[in-house]
This record gives C-alpha cells, structure tokens and sequence, in this order.
C-alpha cells in the first residue's frame, strides 16, 4: 500500500475507529436512536399515513350528516316574428337541503370499520417504529464492528510488512530463503486487499447508517445487551410477544374492520329514507313590440323519500360475497401474523444463546491464538520454525479477533431482536429521551370535522 494511501487511512481511523479512546461527546446507542426515531423519513412517512387514513372517519361519518347545495340560473331569449321582436328574461336561485334519515346501517357500518383500520394503522405504525430503532440498532453495532475490522485489518498489515522486512533482511545475511520472503510478500499484498475491503465496508455501513439516523457516525460507544429486559425462558416470550406484538394486534383490528365491511355491504339491500327541503324563487321578465311584464314566484318544498331496492343486476350481491371473503382472508392474516412472529421470537432467542457463548469461546480463542503466536515467533526467531508459521499463526490471531468483533456484535443485536419480536423495542423501554409521537392526537383532531380545509398543523 503506498505510504500517501496508509498515512489517510490511518487518519480515517483515529477519528472513526471504536478501538480508539472515547471522549465525553462520543455517541451512545440511544442517542442514535433517539435521532432515528425523529429523522427517519421511512418512519415520518409512515405516521403520514396514519394521518391520512384518519380522515376515512370523518368521511364516514359524513353519512349522518345533512347536504346543502345552492344553484341559480339565468335564461335570456331573443324571438323575431313579423310582428315584431319579444325578449324573454327567467332567473331562479334557490337551496335544497337533503338527509339521509336512514340507509340500511351502513353509515354506521363504515365508521366502525373506518374506526377499526384507524386502529389498525396505529398498530402498524407501532411496529414501523420498532422495525426502524431494530435497524438503526443493527446500523450502529455494524459501524462499531466493521471499523474494528478495519482497524485489526490494518494491524495486520503492519505485522505483515514487518515480517516482509524480517525476512528479506534474514536472507540478505543467508539466514532465510528465497521462498520465506516470497511468502512473506504474498501475505502482505494479501492483508492490503483485506485492508481495502474493510474501509469499503466501514464506508458502506456508516452510509446505511446516515440513511436510518440521519447524519454520519462520529465516535460511537461500545453498546451492551438489553439482558434485564429479556424475560426468562423462550416460552414466556413468545406468550408476550402473541399478546402484545403489534403486528398481530394490527391484523386483528383488520379483521374486526372486514366484519364491518360485511354488515355495510349488507345494508345496501335494506330501504333508505332521505328526507329533503328547499326553498327557491324565480323571475321571469318579458317584453314584446308593445307589452311588458314581469313576474316573481317563490316556492318552497319538503318531503321525504323511500328507496326499496329490489335487484340490482346482482351488484350488490357480489359485493357481500366480495366483503365475506376478505373477512375470511383477513382473520387468516392473523394466524399468518402469530406465526411470524413466533418464529421472529424463536430465531432470535437462539441467536442471542449462541452469540453469549460465542463471546466466551472466541475471548478464549483470542488469548491462545496470542500465545501461539508468540510462542511461534520466539521459535522462528531460534530456527525452530518457518516464516510459514509464524504468517499462519498470525493470521488464526486476526480471524480470532474478528471472530470476537462480531460475536461481541451478535449478542447486542439478538437482545434488540428479542425485544422487537416481542413488540417491545419502544421509546419508553429503551429510555430514549425523545418526545413520543402521538398519533391520537391528530385522530381526536379531525374525526368529527363538519367543515375546514387547513389540517391540525395548519396546512
């Protein structure tokens, strides 16, 4: 690696790396979630939904309410007969107001299931939170585990090179052989390309990582399992997890939303009775070769109408039928949800078991690579071994190392999976100093909306 590349690289990781000293201003893990939680656009887009879905109660519930519509209208004609020309002018404007006195209970239908998906979306958005901290979670501990990669990588090509010198200058002296520097030098060219791989990848990760957080990793904290959190037995997950996932809550106010939708689609075939009222008043002014008169007349109406459907070319037959089935369909998105996620429990309640036991293995792995490193040094140093060991050696010590960066990151990440199979990687249980979003709020703001175009923030 040229001196100009290794000099940059080197700075790279004194700013980046997370083996290096951290200072008081370094960023911990709720912090960075604290930020995705307020600057992920997936997420923001997400509670933009639920907003907009909101609005389906108000525009339910205008079926209870009455219409009111204006209309006015003027007519000019102009007549030419031999007799002369007649001009004849007729204005009206008046206001009818119509309402629905009764519609087969599908008004009341359809603000229960419009209710219902509100609830649903809620539920939804829930679980778009905890798929978001999980992935800014992973996006952290990748940041912290690929620069120590990239920061071992680099260690070992510094071992190399000066095993590189080593053996160039044991043959300079006749103590070594050709072949000890060739391998030394393949090693070393090899440890380059790993150098280069692990900067790509710590550049990849940082970049995930500003897409979830919203800006770049600067110094990050090592991070600890959410052990406490964690119940004690996979059984009593997956029972917390079936009552409490969001997922499965949201399929299931789906289901309670469909059988809304059935009743509604059955209420088409029932009587509707409307109720209507109107005032209007028209004027007609005409004038003929040697007559003028004018006019004004005023009328005003009010009744009520009976609709009784009797066939409508099978329609609304169908459309029942349609509604029965996406209840039949939506009470299996149930089980489909319930078994998701018990496998999602499952999954990671084992990854977390084996990651805890990969840490130890791979500590104790780390300090008998070291030690059969030194030893093999001390060997080739005396003739005993061959540069071949010794490269051999050190590299079961890097593997070693990098081995124990990702179960060290396994295990921080198969806790938060735990807890988000759960549906319970929230705000209040992570401790994030964050305002919650409150999607309530804006329902109670505009379910029972009669007029107004600007929405609750003033657009």
């Amino acid at each position: 690696m040229p001196s100009f590349s290794k000099t940059i690289f080197a700075a790279v990781l004194v700013s980046a790396t997370a083996l290096s000293s951290l200072s008081v201003s370094a960023e911990t893990i709720t912090g960075a979630l604290s930020k995705a939680y307020q600057n992920n656009s997936q997420l923001n887009s997400a509670r933009a939904g639920v907003r907009v879905v909101d609005e389906d109660v108000a525009i339910a519930k205008s079926g209870w309410r009455p219409t009111v519509g204006a209309s006015a209208s003027i007519d000019y004609t102009n007549t030419r007969r031999d007799t002369g020309t007649s001009r004849l002018t007729t204005g009206s404007y008046g206001v009818q107001i119509n309402q629905m006195l009764f519609d087969g209970f599908q008004t009341k239908n359809n603000v229960a299931a419009a209710e219902a998906r509100v609830r649903a979306s809620q539920e939804s958005l829930r679980n778009t939170e905890e798929n978001i901290l999980f992935s800014a979670a992973q996006a952290y501990m990748n940041v912290i585990h690929d620069r120590q990669v990239a920061s071992l990588t680099q260690q070992n090509l510094q071992f190399l090179n000066e095993q590189a010198r080593a053996a160039r200058s044991r043959f300079d002296v006749g103590e070594g052989t050709r072949t000890d520097v060739a391998q030394a030098d393949a090693a070393r060219s090899g440890a380059e390309a790993q150098v280069s791989a692990a900067r790509a990848q710590a550049l990849a990760s940082a970049a995930i990582y500003h897409q979830l957080v919203g800006e770049e990793p600067g110094k990050l904290k090592a991070a600890s399992p959410l052990g406490k959190q964690i119940p004690s037995s996979l059984d009593s997950a997956v029972s917390v997890a079936s009552a409490e996932h969001p997922a499965i809550l949201a399929t299931g106010h789906l289901v309670d939303a469909a059988a809304f939708s059935v009743k509604s689609a059955e209420g088409a075939l029932l009587p509707t009775v409307t109720a209507s009222a109107g005032i209007s008043q028209t004027h007609v002014s005409s004038s003929g070769a040697s007559t003028l008169s004018t006019g004004e007349t005023t009328s005003a109406n009010i009744g009520a109408t009976l609709n009784i459907p009797i066939y409508q070319g099978g329609r609304t037959s169908a459309q029942v039928r349609k509604s029965k089935e996406s209840l039949s369909q939506a009470r299996i998105e149930v089980d489909v949800s319930r078994d998701q996620v018990r496998q999602a429990v499952t999954a990671a309640w084992t990854s977390y078991a084996a990651a805890k036991e990969g840490v130890v293995a791979n500590r104790a792995l780390v300090n008998a690579a070291q030690l059969a490193l030194n030893g093999v040094v001390e060997e080739r140093n005396v003739g005993q071994r061959t540069t071949l060991d010794v490269l051999n050696a050190q590299a079961d010590v890097i593997s070693a190392k990098i081995n124990l960066a990702g179960s060290e990151r396994d295990v921080v990440l198969a806790s938060y999976a735990i807890l988000q199979a759960m549906g319970r990687l929230s705000v209040e249980r992570l401790g994030l100093q964050v305002t919650k979003y409150q999607p309530q709020e804006h329902y109670e703001a505009v379910k029972d909306k009669w007029f107004g175009l600007r929405t609750p923030d003033g657009r």
